[in-house]
């Protein structure tokens, strides 16, 4: 080997180490990973006071039509070619009545309704007496007579349309109907 490749040899060489040692990546500094911690509060700049925000209820608004429906009851039920009330009724018309008293705005409208069997005046004339009943029940326990109408449907607007005795039993009622002054949901 000449001297001249010899040098040239390690001019390479050292070349390489030089290159391999300019790559070499060094060891990276090391941040803390916790958050500085915050400013004294003179130091935090001001902002407007929020509201706290209230949770979303899912309950019916008080005084209105779902609050009635939902918490008291608006359907008592009759027994067959009855129009007396039933002693499992008392309770609903009892809570229809202290909810009217606690909400004087509301009107309602007793709906008499009755099964398919019998003609259709009877049945007309027995839901009369049923919304009658209803409606008695509710003014002998104070709630003002001038904020109650009635009307019979008979058996034109049953609520279970189906045949039998389950139908025949949901139909025979008397549906106390909120027809102003309640709150709107």
């Amino acid at each position: 080997m000449t001297p001249r490749s010899s040098a040239l040899r390690m001019t390479l060489v050292a070349v390489g180490v030089l290159s391999l040692a300019a790559c070499a990546s060094k060891p990276k500094p090391q941040f803390p990973t916790q958050a500085p911690p915050p400013p004294p509060p003179a130091a935090r700049p001001a902002q407007p006071a929020q509201p706290p925000v209230a949770p979303v209820s899912q309950a019916p608004l008080p005084g209105s039509e779902q609050d009635f429906v939902v918490n008291v009851g608006d359907r008592v039920y009759f027994d067959f070619d009855k129009y007396n009330i039933r002693s499992d009724a008392e309770p609903i018309l009892a809570a229809q009545t202290a909810w009217l008293k606690r909400y004087p705005a509301v009107q309602v409208r007793i709906e008499g309704n009755c099964d398919e069997r019998g003609t259709r005046e009877y049945n007309l004339a027995l839901g009369a007496r049923r919304a009658n009943a209803v409606r008695e029940f509710l003014v002998s326990h104070g709630v003002e007579a001038g904020r109650i109408s009635t009307v019979s449907y008979g058996k034109e607007k049953p609520i279970d349309p189906g045949t039998g005795d389950e139908a025949d039993q949901h139909n025979r009622n008397g549906h106390t109907a909120l027809v102003s002054g309640a709150r709107m949901q």
